[in-house]
């Protein structure tokens, strides 16, 4: 199954890279964004089988910094059999 775990920083800390994007749509004349927040997505394929559980220990051990962001997981459709 496809599988899109998504990471952003916790609200209240710093995003230095966030706020170089909201000052740089400001100054290309984007009016009207208040704010801006930079995250990362990131794909799996698994097993069909692979439990949230499994997929909520990946995401603590390895793909996001647990002190600084949290993570959402989101199941998309089956993988295609190869």
């Amino acid at each position: 199954m496809k599988v899109r775990i998504l990471v952003r920083l916790k609200p209240g800390v710093l995003d230095p890279q966030g706020k170089a994007v909201h000052h740089a749509l400001d100054g290309l004349g984007f009016a009207g964004v208040e704010d801006v927040r930079i995250g990362r997505m990131i794909e799996l394929d698994v097993a069909d089988d692979t439990s949230d559980e499994k997929l909520k220990s990946m995401c603590e051990q390895l793909l996001a910094n647990m002190v600084i962001e949290d993570f959402a997981i989101e199941h998309l459709e089956p993988a295609e059999a190869s």
